[in-house]
């Protein structure tokens, strides 16, 4: 009986980590979203090259798709509530969590190019975005699945 106190727990400890997670990527893709959603009705949208467009266009998909996927574990959980088994809930949460950082790690580095194009060259923002790429993929891809094990 302990045992399955200690899951329920340890379950509960979790998923309150994942949630705090969750608040903080969702404020921060909500913020760029909104940035995105009022871009193209500047008056300045119109002298993007259609290469850039074209960023503008996949970063935005890119950051809506974030959203979604960070906001389906409440969406979930708010229709099949109460949750009748946590643990399962928690591995569904974290995988959405999971799958969501790839959009907007994506979101972010075409963000990069795209305000670098803009405010310094087309060239340059190639090389600028490739080293924030690398960055990001080394701090939150590689040197966490390389550390998993450790924490």
């Amino acid at each position: 009986m302990q045992e399955i106190n200690d899951e329920y727990d340890q379950s509960d400890e979790d998923l309150s980590d994942l949630l705090q997670e969750l608040r903080i990527l969702l404020q921060g893709s909500q913020v760029l979203t909104a940035f995105l959603i009022i871009l193209p009705f500047n008056q300045l949208f119109d002298k993007l090259n259609d290469f850039e467009k074209y960023i503008y266009l996949a970063t935005f998909l890119c950051a809506i798709t974030c959203l979604v996927l960070f906001t389906a574990p409440a969406t979930h959980h708010r229709l099949v509530r109460p949750l009748i088994n946590r643990v399962d809930f928690k591995h569904l949460a974290t995988r959405l969590m999971i799958i969501g950082l790839i959009p907007l790690s994506l979101a972010l580095v075409f963000v990069v190019q795209l305000v670098v194009s803009q405010v310094v060259s087309f060239e340059a923002s190639f090389v600028i975005a490739g080293i924030f790429a690398l960055g990001l993929l080394i701090t939150w891809w590689i040197y966490p699945l390389l550390n998993r094990n450790r924490y």
